[in-house]
């Protein structure tokens, strides 16, 4: 089958080197597992990540993001049958996506959005999961609840930023206000719902008050958390949430306990790193997801697409992502 792969990690992504065209074997499924012809992949920050600081010793396939259709299964396979249409971001502990066929365990896989296709459907799982999970299970606000909180996401025009904004504005009664430091990722960040919009390259707290809100409830910190923190501790409201999904070097949590502030975490990879109980939770989000996706409650997050899967194209969107200037996600098609 054909794939995409890189060879040597820390390559700088303009280096044809970084990612290449190669060959590979076809994979056969285990017990639980769907073999899936990707007809679609995006492309996220952990891709570039992965790229950049994970050593190999053979062609290592990334790609954490797909939508294809299902070609077998595995015998103990339950949910899934062959031709069915599927979404999902796969695991860290498995080759990735950028691959013609690629296998994924049921359990994390979601029916694809039946009114969209399937480069709109490959946009959504990764960063889906990761908003739904950060929103519900990790600060457990409710659906159709937490009328009165604000909510402040930092980096909300980013693939995580653009779910996250759409769900907690449609599914809860927060009130959401992003930042965006652009225009043009101000008026996409209005245009996937925030209430209001404010400018992370300025001091926030001042911009929040002028808003008429002293306090944030909860900040979500999607980027540049290490950079931001001081002021994201400012603004939280005593006994407030804060999140984050991204790397700072460190995070001493000492500035939170004058507050009593709460710290969350979210990776939406622990469920599949660790084969958690309760991983079969991520195919309900994903059916959820598209669910509202086909009532038109929510919409994709494409911000560009790139053509067909290839090393080139890949380079392409990996520079794009690397420069902190994504809007959107970026997605490719076909082989």
């Amino acid at each position: 089958m054909k794939a995409i792969a890189y060879t040597q990690h820390g390559l700088p992504i303009d280096n044809p080197a970084a990612l290449i065209n190669v060959e590979l074997p076809d994979p056969v499924p285990g017990p639980r597992d769907l073999l899936v012809r990707v007809h679609a992949v995006s492309v996220n920050p952990v891709d570039t990540k992965v790229r950049r600081s994970s050593a190999v010793t053979a062609p290592r396939v990334l790609g954490w993001d797909a939508a294809g259709i299902v070609e077998s299964v595995g015998e103990e396979v339950t949910a899934f049958k062959q031709g069915d249409e599927v979404y999902y971001a796969g695991s860290l502990m498995r080759p990735g996506s950028y691959s013609e066929l690629h296998l994924v365990d049921e359990r994390i896989a979601g029916h694809k959005p039946k009114t969209l296709a399937f480069s709109d459907a490959a946009a959504l799982p990764l960063t889906s999961l990761t908003a739904w999970e950060l929103l519900f299970d990790r600060l457990k606000v409710p659906e159709q609840g937490g009328g009165g909180r604000v909510m402040v996401i930092i980096g909300a025009s980013g693939g995580v930023g653009s779910i996250l904004t759409q769900l907690a504005s449609k599914l809860t009664g927060v009130t959401v206000v992003g930042t965006a430091s652009r225009t043009e990722t101000a008026e996409w960040v209005r245009a996937v719902g925030a209430h209001h919009v404010i400018d992370h390259s300025k001091p926030m707290k001042p911009q929040l008050r002028e808003l008429g809100h002293e306090y944030a409830d909860i900040v979500v910190s999607l980027t540049h958390t290490d950079h931001h923190y001081a002021d994201i501790v400012d603004m939280l409201a005593p006994q407030g949430q804060f999140a984050l999904i991204d790397d700072p070097a460190t995070l001493d949590a000492m500035p939170l306990k004058r507050k009593s502030i709460s710290l969350h975490w979210e990776l939406m990879f622990t469920r599949s790193m660790y084969e958690t109980v309760d991983m079969v939770r991520q195919r309900e989000i994903l059916d959820r997801v598209a669910s509202l996706i086909d009532i038109g409650a929510l919409k994709t997050t494409v911000g560009e697409h790139f053509g067909k899967i290839d090393a080139a194209n890949l380079r392409r969107a990996h520079a794009i992502v690397e420069s902190n200037k994504a809007r959107g996600k970026f997605v490719l098609a076909g082989f």
